[in-house]
């Protein structure tokens, strides 16, 4: 591994180490001011605030029996770490694992207080409503890049050896993994059961307070949602970061230090971006105006933030290590995170053809839905895997493997702004379900569903960039793994070199079917839950009685916890179990294969989910006969078959190739 490197400079060392601390340190208090102005506002009646304590209280104890569960699995791998390594990375491995899952307690938080204000203020304004919504996302963003660096760079000035940060990084990523895999099963098992009994069999709306499900599936847009996806790209920013360190260090200690420095440049960027994020008030907008003033105000956040991004990024590397070569591999990535956010937004977003294609579909039944949806979303990936092979061309040939890792940088420098427009999605999700609950008048929830329409193409959007950046990571921890394990060439005529490549691909299908299939377990017990409480409770259908929301909750829970454990082994097990038995070569081609595999997976599951969600959602905004037309249920069929691969199965893979990633690099030097 690497040892720690002596710095001649101390005061430059200082400068730098300065402007990083001062980075995070201004995304954590910006991140509090805004939380303030957020909190000033009124949460509504005391209706609303029930539906909102009820939501909360929810997400808040699946978080807390899923930590038990996560607790026993750190502390069982922070023995073996002891046990073959020594304590003190042990230390490291659990601080990771602490502050992400703190991160994500912190976003349940805002989310789950942000939701009735955001409703209370569309009856007022819709421009408040948008910027609170907003703003709640900001908050959540900005505490994941804030926390993310500074624990980053408090290891570094402790240990001065960078190989201890592959063990914080690990921490962070088996909590992603779980709050991921476990947020994804639960939400997607209420979602999808409370769709189909609710929507399809008894022909009522979304979020019908008849529906018992209605409050587990508002619960699972904030353990998914906003803790899942958090963890996921926390996960991500902090790997990125590291991954580029690790090899830089390689290089020298300017190159190594550079990653923390782009970092701190990105979230300054991110913090002008989304202070630019503003629409006006206007009077008697339809549905489409809204929905238009609001994707114009968030691009043009992040166009800003990408353009200075490339701008900060050019006199840092200029000023800190003269290279610009290595300002060409970020320029590529930056680059290639535009295209793949927008790429998501084409395929996902009900503006444009792919998603209408797919609506259109809905007049010829569910099975043409869920062929049209296939196609595209197979479709779906072209533009973002080869923006992604032109990304690791051009950062390669200028700079090496060291190119390849800063460019995933790259793609992640303004995570702060990209996740605020991310975690917006189901702030307003749960918004629009509250207006529903409540009853609230017809304006509100158009209102609401005009802020929900846009947070479902943000949310895709962010998924897409959690793909992006996740094999580029996973491609730096790869080069990783190859320099530690010292090994020059793959022969793949060699019979284990291939076993190796089908177990790659092996990994990712295993891993996705036992998601996929959990989800239809949960959503299989939810249904029968619904349909027992409409018999057996007389009045609930007339709207005379109160379901038993508690009763839903408690199923996807138990769910949810029971079957997120083997999923989360095999990323671990399997790396091991290939490495001591085939060896460290096939170990490589395991990494090489669950990579290609999982990034199309990825992206291909993630992307047909968004654009079945949107096509369910266009016909609901009145086209193809709207609400409860026959169009209509064909289109909730879709959604609810592409509910779990995008919120479970699809944005788990990002995690799990980079999981394989670090436990092969961890367990090189014993290979």
């Amino acid at each position: 591994m690497i040892n720690a490197i002596i710095v001649t400079n101390p005061g430059f060392e200082m400068l730098k180490v300065s402007l990083i601390i001062g980075a995070g340190i201004l995304a954590l208090v910006y991140a509090i001011f805004l939380s303030k102005i957020i909190m000033k506002e009124s949460p509504g009646e005391k209706e609303m605030v029930d539906i909102s304590k009820a939501i909360q209280e929810g997400a808040m104890a699946f978080l807390k029996r899923e930590y038990l569960y996560l607790d026993i699995t750190l502390f069982i791998i922070a023995l073996f770490i002891i046990f073959f390594l020594d304590w003190t990375k042990a230390l490291v491995f659990i601080f990771g694992a602490l502050v992400a899952a703190l991160t994500a307690w912190i976003g349940m938080s805002v989310s789950t207080r942000a939701n009735s204000r955001c409703a209370n203020l569309a009856s007022k304004s819709f421009s408040r409503a948008f910027r609170v919504g907003f703003l709640s996302g900001a908050v959540i963003s900005l505490t994941i890049v804030g926390v993310g660096i500074l624990g980053i760079i408090f290891i570094w000035l402790i240990t001065k050896n960078v190989e201890f940060l592959i063990f914080y990084a690990f921490g962070s990523s088996l909590v992603a993994l779980f709050l991921r895999v476990g947020g994804g099963i639960y939400t997607k098992s209420a979602d999808v059961g409370g769709d189909l009994v609710g929507k399809v069999e008894a022909g009522i709306p979304e979020d019908d307070p008849r529906n018992p499900a209605v409050i587990a599936d508002a619960v699972g847009d904030n353990v998914g949602d906003v803790a899942g996806m958090g963890s996921d790209l926390f996960e991500s920013y902090v790997s990125a970061v590291i991954a580029a360190m690790f090899l830089g260090m390689f290089i020298s200690f300017d190159y190594g230090f550079l990653p923390l420095l782009l970092a701190a440049a990105g979230i300054i960027c991110s913090i002008i971006g989304i202070f630019l994020v503003k629409i006006k008030e206007g009077e008697n907008e339809s549905f489409e105006i809204q929905t238009q003033k609001i994707r114009t105000a968030m691009n043009r956040g992040i166009i800003v933030a990408n353009f200075l991004m490339i701008i900060f990024s050019f006199f840092i590397i200029h000023f800190f290590i003269g290279n610009l070569e290595v300002f060409f591999a970020v320029l590529a990535g930056v680059l290639a995170g535009v295209i793949i956010g927008w790429a998501t937004v084409y395929f996902t977003s009900d503006k444009y053809p792919p998603v209408l294609s797919i609506a259109k579909s809905s007049e010829s039944g569910s099975s043409t839905v869920i062929i049209e949806g296939l196609a595209q979303g197979l479709m779906s990936v072209v533009i973002p895997v080869i923006a992604i092979i032109a990304v690791i061309i051009i950062a390669y040939h200028y700079v090496g493997l060291f190119g390849i890792a800063i460019a995933g940088l790259g793609v992640l420098g303004v995570l702060g702004i990209n996740l605020a427009c991310g975690c917006y999605g189901p702030i307003v999700d749960n918004a629009a379900g509250i207006a529903q609950m409540r009853g609230m008048n017809k304006l509100v929830r158009s209102r609401c569903d005009a802020l929900d329409a846009v947070g479902n193409s943000t949310a895709a959007m962010g998924r897409g960039f959690a793909a992006g950046s996740a094999v580029l990571v996973a491609l730096a921890w790869f080069a990783s793994y190859y320099e530690v394990a010292k090994i020059d060439v793959i022969n793949i005529g060699d019979p284990k070199v291939i076993a190796g490549l089908f177990i790659g691909g092996l990994i990712v299908f295993l891993f996705s079917a036992l998601i996929i299939k959990a989800v239809s377990r949960g959503a299989y017990y939810v249904v029968n839950e619904v349909r027992r409480q409409w018999k057996e409770i007389p009045g609930l259908m007339e709207g005379k009685a109160r379901a038993e929301y508690v009763k839903c909750i408690d199923i996807t829970t138990k769910e949810s916890l029971k079957q997120m454990v083997a999923p989360g082994l095999l990323s671990v097990v399997v790396p091991v179990l290939v490495g001591i038995i085939l060896g460290k070569e096939a170990l490589g081609a395991v990494l090489v294969s669950s990579l290609v595999v999982g990034l199309l997976m990825a992206l291909f599951m993630s992307n047909a989910g968004g654009a079945w969600d949107n096509a369910k959602k266009y016909i609901e905004s009145g086209y193809f006969g709207g609400k409860g037309s026959l169009a209509h249920k064909a289109a909730v069929i879709g959604d609810t078959v592409g509910d779990p691969l995008k919120d479970a199965s699809g944005p788990s893979l990002n995690i799990l190739i980079k999981i394989l990633g670090i436990v092969s690099l961890i367990i090189a030097p014993f290979l």
